[in-house]
């Protein structure tokens, strides 16, 4: 089981809130978090990789080899 963060953002796309989420894939995870009737745009991170963005409630996953990682 892997734990994932979720971290909500305003319009400037600053952190207004995270959310922590245990699931065993990035699918899962990701099922979770739109299942909280999130009411802004948000992003979900394993570790160092962002994993998908939700934005309007809809999600865009992003590839696994994807170069989206903090630095």
């Amino acid at each position: 089981m892997s734990h994932y963060k979720l971290y909500c953002l305003d319009a400037r796309d600053k952190i207004t809130k995270a959310h922590w989420i245990q699931a065993d894939s990035d699918e899962e995870a990701l099922a979770i978090a739109c299942a909280m009737g999130l009411d802004s745009d948000c992003e979900l991170w394993l570790g160092a990789r962002k994993v998908a963005r939700i934005v309007d409630g809809q999600a865009s996953m992003l590839p696994n080899d994807s170069a989206t990682q903090l630095r």
